[in-house]
């Protein structure tokens, strides 16, 4: 399994969370019960099909066998993608207008990647919280440990029984694992002696999906800053989100190599898991600090 990663209260963890939360503060009422409806609708699919896991043996040990049966890196990549489903979810509120395409559909994690990346998680939970729970005892007794901490999950998500999840809890609940995925999946890739986030390309869907506009009287003498000629009036060029234009010949190569504008470093969507939770955690940070990124 994944080796023991400490997310105790600490200042990354803390700055981490402020961010969350300060982006959080910048979504109108509607935007946030949204936002938090699809929370709780996604928690509450997790904790089905952990406790689904849980209480089935034979499922209990397929997904078990599935974890081992993984290297850490395709574990680092599953904590991965789960990480970028949620991200999406979670960043779609705070998308700048017109939003991008929806990613492909190889960021979504299949149900039974679901179970091995819960189980996964919660197992590392429970090696941080005590570490010598699971020593010497078989895996075979390994649900009743694991089943325990589920249960005292469920009655913190609900407030001590109640009829229903504490919406605070819940929200919390979510902020962690988004912290706690992150937090492992850069850390797991340098110990790998790889690079936490790289450049990477574009996404064709969202390179597609850019508009081409037409040089107007009195836009004429803007240069390409790739091939520092004059956009020409009359001539279509490509124009991004932050609203730098360029010519489709010079920005198309670009995009098979990276993802951010030559001009501002604006960075489209791309197909790179890792260049994706970038790419919306940026958004986060970006909406955290300033006040949000839609003018509410």
């Amino acid at each position: 399994m994944l080796k023991k990663q400490s997310i105790a209260d600490d200042p990354i963890k803390m700055e981490e969370e402020t961010i969350i939360i300060a982006a959080l503060s910048t979504l109108s009422s509607s935007k946030l019960s949204d936002l938090t409806h699809s929370i709780l609708s996604l928690t509450n699919s997790h904790l089905r099909r952990l406790s689904a896991v849980l209480s089935s043996p034979s499922l209990f040990f397929l997904t078990l066998h599935h974890l081992h049966s993984l290297s850490l890196p395709d574990k680092i990549l599953l904590i991965s993608r789960h990480l970028l489903s949620s991200l999406h979810q979670f960043t779609s509120h705070f998308e700048p207008t017109p939003p991008p395409p929806p990613p492909p559909p190889s960021y979504f994690v299949r149900h039974s990647d679901i179970d091995a990346v819960l189980l996964l998680l919660l197992l590392c939970e429970v090696h941080q919280l005590n570490p010598e729970a699971l020593q010497g005892i078989s895996s075979g007794k390994w649900r009743a440990v694991l089943s325990q901490l589920y249960t005292d999950t469920m009655l913190t998500l609900t407030g001590g029984g109640g009829g229903g999840y504490s919406t605070v809890n819940v929200l919390m609940q979510y902020i962690e694992m988004v912290i706690r995925c992150r937090r492992f999946v850069g850390v797991m890739a340098r110990e790998n002696g790889g690079k936490e986030w790289m450049e990477v390309a574009a996404s064709p869907a969202a390179v597609v999906a850019l508009p081409s506009v037409e040089v107007i009287r009195g836009g004429g003498g803007v240069e390409c800053v790739i091939c520092k000629e004059e956009m020409r009036e009359g001539r279509d060029v490509c124009e991004l989100p932050c609203e730098h234009s360029f010519h489709w010949i010079c920005i198309l190569p670009w995009f098979r190599k990276r993802n951010t504008c030559p001009c501002c470093r604006f960075r489209l969507p791309t197909d790179d898991v890792f260049g994706e939770i970038q790419r919306l955690w940026e958004l986060l940070v970006k909406a955290s600090s300033s006040g949000g990124l839609d003018g509410e």
